[in-house]
């Protein structure tokens, strides 16, 4: 057994001796007595100082006297979350503004856009030159108006009016 002790100690054993040469450490107190001696012969070796006797008990001792340190009472959750509270009430505070500020324009204050508003008089239309439709077939797969779904995107090219012989 304390070869294996000794094998354990240097690393060389596999996982399943070393649990068993673990469990005989748990089990056999002429085990734990190598083990201790070993340790000891090895502190020794490294020059680790010793510890004085009765030094396990003096710390246990020191220990007892030692006051118990109470913690400090917790802060109630709504003081401990007061700054997102107020950070979420600011938010929703901004987005109200805003939207009232949106939503409450007057449109008849100078510089403000009108939506139906049409100029007066006639309007007038020009005709585009006849190769405008042979470029905006060409070039009806770039149309933002592609994105209809089925033979609507077809509809224009099908229904043009034709204006006279293609060249």
């Amino acid at each position: 057994m304390k070869a294996e002790i000794s094998a354990l100690m240097d690393g060389e054993l596999g996982r399943q001796e070393a649990e068993g040469v673990i469990d005989a450490l748990k089990t056999r107190s002429e085990a734990r007595e190598t083990w201790r001696g070993y340790h000891l012969i090895g502190d020794a070796m490294r020059g680790a100082p010793l510890l004085s006797a009765g030094f396990a008990a003096r710390v246990a001792a020191r220990l007892a006297e030692e006051p118990t340190a109470l913690a400090p009472r917790a802060k109630p959750i709504f003081e401990q979350r007061r700054w997102q509270l107020l950070s979420a009430a600011a938010s929703v505070a901004a987005v109200a503004f805003v939207s009232i500020a949106f939503f409450t324009q007057d449109p008849t204050l100078p510089g403000a856009p009108l939506a139906g508003a049409v100029p007066q008089g006639d309007i007038a239309q020009v005709a585009p030159p006849e190769a405008a439709n042979d470029y905006l077939l060409a070039h009806q797969g770039y149309s933002p108006r592609n994105s209809l779904q089925g033979m609507a995107a077809y509809v224009r090219t099908v229904s043009s009016e034709g204006r006279g012989p293609r060249q």
